[in-house]
């Protein structure tokens, strides 16, 4: 089972907002919803999944364990409470949220628990994020490369991780982009608006296609309906090499996800 390029992201979305925007989403034609534990929205995303006329059997839903759940026999348990919240028997992916701080959980523990809980049928592929190369080196040294289903980060145009991403693709594991658009903050950006104009498409559309056409996938959020519809379109957008080469010099090693607490030494 692959990984969709294109699904719907809900990072800071809570209550009504989440519902409305996996309701729009669904409506418009995403079928990837992407969440987890800490995002405290699990039981509205179900709720929405269940309202809508989507047959469960076309979704793809991910979920991630939150480092709480990693030791003591926690883990299964907890991706049991977050199936009960999203009304379902299974999900398409579980992922480990952030390496365990200060390595205070054996990853070979966290890892095998999350293997287990595949075998036990609760999801249907693994994998883990904010994983940097040392700490996935250790992970495909427990499991195998081909056990891990991708590796979920932080890549945008101002963020292109191109470390990270060189050893992945040196080791054909997937990888999956989140904050592709910056929090926003790539879409004022004169060379993704030139880009665009081109091809009668948005900055967004352009810093979407960037990841996609590099073999990512992308989990763009949205509250508003319009735009939610708009990110779409960013999967029929094709950048010449030249317009390729022209997002890759915006790198300007701009990290927004890097909580002290959490966040491993990047490459």
């Amino acid at each position: 089972m692959s990984i969709p390029a294109l699904g719907l992201g809900t990072f800071r979305l809570k209550g009504q907002t989440v519902i409305d925007s996996v309701r729009n989403g669904l409506d418009v034609g995403y079928r990837v919803i992407d969440t987890a534990q800490i995002y405290d929205n699990e039981a509205e995303v179900g709720q929405a999944i269940a309202d809508s006329a989507v047959p469960r059997s076309e979704l793809f839903l991910t979920t991630k364990i939150w480092v709480d759940n990693f030791g003591e026999g926690k883990l299964i348990p907890s991706l049991k409470e977050s199936l009960r919240k999203l009304r379902t028997d299974a999900v398409e992916l579980t992922l480990i949220h952030w390496p365990s701080p200060g390595g205070a959980v054996p990853m070979a523990e966290y890892l095998g628990a999350l293997a287990e809980a595949k075998a036990q049928g609760l999801t249907g592929q693994i994998g883990v994020s904010n994983f940097n190369i040392a700490l996935l080196k250790e992970a495909i040294g427990i499991l195998g490369v081909e056990a891990i289903a991708t590796n979920q980060v932080e890549i945008s145009p101002y963020l292109q991780n191109r470390t990270l991403a060189a050893f992945a693709r040196e080791q054909g594991l997937h990888l999956t982009s989140y904050m592709t658009l910056a929090y926003g903050k790539v879409l004022p950006d004169p060379v993704l608006r030139e880009i665009g104009g081109a091809h009668g498409a948005s900055s967004a559309h352009v810093a979407l296609a960037w990841a996609l056409q590099q073999g990512y996938s992308v989990i763009p959020s949205s509250t508003k309906r319009a735009n939610l519809l708009d990110n779409l379109k960013a999967q029929a957008l094709h950048l010449s090499e030249a317009e390729m080469a022209r997002v890759a010099t915006l790198d300007r090693g701009e990290r927004l996800a890097n909580p002290a607490s959490l966040a491993p030494a990047w490459d």
